[in-house]
């Protein structure tokens, strides 16, 4: 048996191998045009860090200095920060080490509720609810209160963020994202559930966090002249866009300028078409400034389509290097959609139109005929959950509100290729990042890396492109031996509702063009 050989002699690259399969490779990205870029679930949290990867690169940089450095990609490419004293002094130490945070290429701000002033007696409210004394500790929310008076009043966030902005030089994508702990869960839910007057002595907002957040964050990046081009909120506040447009209003032209890729989801419903209209302004002042957008998503939550026209907020704008495009939950008529997809047929390659509901007098069948006749370099659309309003509305005209997933037919994550664990922005039960500091506790390096694999770990590719040498690129008829509808007659749309199967055949329908008969 030969001897077995020391570790400290393996090549840098047989090590990085090694690395790839204890933690995915930290230069991977996720390309724009794929059919996971503009999904709901590409917007998904960082995952919780797992203890044991992140242990093993921990020790594994602990070797020796060459194993430290080969590490610190590994654990410094993505960085995920709370808004609380720890998380802040945490990205501090990171942006104190230019060795480690040169490799930072995607943020994550995690924001919890902010307490409202004045409103923080937390110990009030729990003495009065005696089945709560038990789990629920005064001092810990106190605690929590007062981090977070401070942080503001001394404006420790806006510093450290300039300073990490500045820092890392590799930034490519910059994610807002509200942060609930276990906590803060069963504090709102006892809250809401509590009939007594000393819950009033309690209240917490996300609308104050996300402003707050979205304006230091905004800040922060121009100060640095930040290289990001990439930018997702998908738990976003309609009022933040105000506060922005009435704070700092040109950082919104200078940033936009900068951006490839924007990923709003709007997840309040209070006067949430009211406030959005307020805020047209400032999309046009967005869009017409990013006119090197590739993806776009604009959303809204699956229960409250928004009854607005497309135009209102897309200012029929064309950008001419988008390739990506993504709405959800709003009532539109058939032209709007239209309208919008041929201005930018010569270059889009997704279409996501996901939870839009037809309004009365346009019919499912006319989009999908332009789709597929006019959209050139469409390789795939989604239609999930589409529908007509009106049957929309009868279907829940009793119901307190409309669950996402909930609307007829087999709606699971697995129709899109996506995996199960992940939750959906804008439904009440899973929409905020949960993260526990302990992860994050000790003092050394490893300590200041996160394990967040982001929307990189589950793309989904296009068909590859086929050569123009090779027999399949030439034109020839498939309609023989397609079992798709042969025409939009065949699709089955009443222009009433419709149905799981339906939507899922026609999503195959608009990109199964036959080469010979539909070319432009």
């Amino acid at each position: 048996m030969s001897k077995s050989s020391n570790p400290r002699d393996l090549s840098n690259e047989l090590l990085k191998d090694i690395l790839d399969i204890i933690d995915a490779d930290p230069d991977r990205s996720i390309n724009i045009d794929r059919r996971a870029y503009l999904s709901v679930e590409s917007f998904r949290l960082p995952s919780p860090p797992v203890p044991s990867r992140a242990h093993d690169i921990g020790n594994f940089r602990l070797t020796c200095r060459r194993f430290a450095e080969i590490g610190i990609p590994y654990q410094f490419t993505k960085v995920a920060t709370r808004f609380s004293r720890h998380g802040l002094d945490r990205l501090d130490k990171i942006c104190s080490q230019s060795h480690l945070a040169k490799h930072t290429r995607k943020f994550s701000y995690l924001v919890p509720y902010f307490y409202v002033e004045g409103r923080e007696k937390i110990e009030v409210f729990l003495e009065s609810e005696s089945q709560h004394k038990g789990w629920l500790a005064p001092a810990l929310f106190q605690n929590k209160a007062d981090d977070q008076r401070r942080i503001l009043q001394t404006a420790e966030d806006t510093r450290i963020l300039r300073k990490a902005m500045v820092a890392f030089v590799s930034l490519q994508h910059v994610q807002i994202l509200r942060l609930q702990d276990e906590a803060d869960r069963m504090l709102l839910e006892a809250l809401q559930e509590s009939h007594l007057p000393q819950a009033s002595t309690v209240d917490l907002k996300w609308t104050p966090a996300c402003v707050h957040a979205t304006s230091t964050v905004a800040q922060a990046l121009l100060h640095a002249r930040s290289p990001f081009s990439r930018f997702s909120g998908p738990m976003m506040n309609s009022q933040s866009a105000l506060v922005i447009k009435d704070r700092i209003p040109h950082t919104v032209t200078l940033l936009a300028s900068r951006l490839t890729c924007l990923e709003l989801h709007f997840d309040d419903t209070e006067a949430l078409e009211e406030r959005m209209r307020a805020t047209s302004p400032v999309f046009k002042t967005v869009f017409a400034a990013a006119q090197n957008l590739q993806a776009l998503h604009i959303g809204f939550p699956s229960r409250s389509p928004v009854d607005m026209g497309l135009e209102e907020i897309f200012h029929s704008l064309h950008w001419e290097k988008l390739r990506a495009f993504g709405i959800q939950a709003w009532r539109l008529t058939g032209d709007e959609i239209i309208q919008l997809a041929r201005r930018h047929s010569k270059t889009l390659r997704g279409l996501r139109l996901r939870d839009v509901q037809l309004r009365d007098g346009s019919m499912w069948k006319d989009v999908l005929a332009m789709l597929r006749r006019e959209m050139e370099q469409l390789d795939w659309v989604s239609l999930r959950r589409v529908d007509y309003a009106r049957h929309f509305d009868e279907m829940w005209a009793d119901s307190m509100e409309v669950a996402d997933g909930s609307l007829g037919g087999s709606e699971s994550d697995e129709e899109d290729e996506f995996p199960p664990h992940f939750s959906v922005p804008g439904s009440d039960n899973d929409s905020d990042y949960s993260h526990n500091d302990e992860d994050m506790d000790s003092e050394n390096e490893h300590s200041l890396a996160d394990t967040d694999h982001g929307p990189e770990a589950n793309d989904i590719a296009l068909s590859p492109t086929l050569s123009p040498n090779t027999t399949a690129s030439l034109p020839f008829c498939t309609c023989s031996r397609s079992s798709d509808p042969a025409g939009t007659d065949d699709l089955g749309d009443n222009g009433l509702f419709v149905l799981y199967h339906q939507r899922k055949t026609w999503e195959k329908w608009v990109i199964g063009r036959c080469p010979e008969h539909n070319t432009s």
